[in-house]
């Protein structure tokens, strides 16, 4: 029993000439299960899954000796009897500055128009899916899990399952920690620009750098601005650090926590709803998701929410607990929903 992955490749009008000057064309791994090259007939349901922040859709695949890859945990959780077979798709978001959250933005480029209107569409049309939301899924770690719960909300009508494993969250824990750190070294390199010759010219990028890219990713996504150098805005004052109350308003509004009641008769009606997060996470991601369960279960959301022994990394083996839960609650292989 084995199954094999095949690269779609996609020239995205939506991410043609795009500000950051990304790829335009991209290879997306679509990983196959077994039965689909012996059962001509069948047609499998497909879970979408997002990559974190620095990381790929190809990174997804690749495992290391000790932990094996995406493809490979579905491959064992499908012999042991544990989870139906589907089609995996990682989508390939990644920007300059680290990733796109999933999210069009001006100062980026339109990856949520590009996921749901080129990619999905591409994905059907070339390989035998159940093509309609009972058949889709949709999960991811870190802003992978982000992206997963907002374009759940935002896109119902193309998904009927969300898995968010430590999904960015509850903004004040998880993005303010890091303003200190990120206001020094951009003051370091004196400003953006600077900072982007340094990370660029570094043959190893240390913690500071990362977090630094990440706001600056996180700018782009939640705060274009046309008027600024970059594109978009900063939420502190770059020499202070001093919050700036009107950009911190726009980066809160997309916070899942703040999301949530507006969205909620989209996620009353998905057949899954999970959130995870490890209970020394680094970014407090535990208590975000702990205040946005919670909100979920005020607004009549049926959400399984869980709780791990471990921090933010290295914890893709979650997933063998969220792929046969999705799975099992989207249309069964073989069948397509009445249209």
């Amino acid at each position: 029993m084995t199954g094999r992955i095949e690269i779609l490749g996609i020239d995205s009008a939506v991410l043609a000439n795009n500000p950051l000057g990304d790829p335009a064309r991209r290879d997306v791994r679509v990983w196959l299960p077994p039965s689909y090259d012996v059962a001509p007939a069948r047609r499998f349901p497909v879970i979408y899954w997002l990559a974190g922040f620095t990381a790929t859709g190809a990174s997804l695949f690749q495992g290391s000796p000790w932990q094996p890859g995406l493809g490979d945990r579905a491959l064992r959780l499908i012999a042991a009897h544990r989870m139906a077979e589907v089609i995996i798709v990682a989508p390939d978001c990644f920007t300059r500055f680290g990733g796109s959250q999933y999210l069009d933005s001006a100062a980026t480029g339109r990856y949520e128009t590009h996921l749901c209107e080129e990619l999905i569409p591409a994905v059907d049309a070339r390989f035998r899916t159940v093509a309609a939301r009972e058949g889709r899924g949709i999960g991811g770690k870190s802003s992978g899990g982000f992206g997963a719960l907002v374009l759940a909300m935002r896109h119902p009508h193309l998904f009927a399952a969300v898995a968010s494993h430590a999904g960015d969250g509850y903004f004040e824990l998880s993005v303010l920690r890091d303003i200190p750190v990120v206001v020094r070294t951009l003051r370091r390199f004196d400003g953006i620009d600077g900072f982007l010759r340094h990370f660029d010219r570094a043959a190893a990028k240390k913690s500071d750098d990362i977090a630094t890219m990440m706001m600056l990713a996180m700018a782009a996504a939640y705060a274009p601005d046309a008027a600024s150098p970059n594109g978009f805005a900063l939420p502190f004052d770059l020499e202070t650090g001093e919050i700036v109350e009107a950009v911190w308003r726009r980066f809160k509004a997309w916070d899942p926590v703040e999301l949530v009641a507006a969205h909620a008769p989209a996620l009353r009606g998905l057949r899954l709803v999970y959130l995870d997060a490890g209970t020394r996470d680094e970014w407090g991601l535990d208590l975000a998701a702990r205040i946005l369960a919670g909100r979920m279960r005020a607004l009549g959301i049926a959400v399984e929410h869980e709780e791990f022994d471990d921090g933010h990394m290295n914890t893709s083996y979650r997933a063998e607990v969220s792929l046969p839960k999705m799975a099992s609650v989207l249309s069964p292989p073989g069948i397509v929903p009445a249209s």
